[in-house]
């Protein structure tokens, strides 16, 4: 039984201290806005509305990337497999609401 709990416990310093490594983008995220990881190589951070996330062009992307990268995703963040050109040119047609 302890050592149950223990491994429960180290689990859960685990997850809280990715946590906590993740938060120092928090600040730089404005509400209404989600931070996501481009590129397939070399990942950059782009800072996006969440308005984005009800449009079906932003939401195939994410269906793509779920299907190449699943749901665990290395940067801490939502990461976006694709050219980071291909990326801002798609954003770029999307409406800001």
């Amino acid at each position: 039984m302890g050592l149950l709990r223990l491994r429960y416990l180290v689990a859960n310093v685990r997850s809280f201290s990715k946590l906590n490594s993740s938060r120092k983008y928090e600040s730089n995220v404005p509400k209404g806005h989600l931070a996501v990881y481009v590129g397939q190589i070399q990942k950059r951070r782009f800072v996006v509305p969440i308005s984005f996330l009800d449009q079906p062009l932003f939401q195939d992307l994410l269906r793509h990337s779920e299907e190449e990268l699943g749901f665990d995703h290395p940067m801490g963040g939502l990461t976006i497999s694709c050219h980071e050109d291909a990326f801002v040119e798609l954003t770029a047609r999307l409406p800001c609401s």
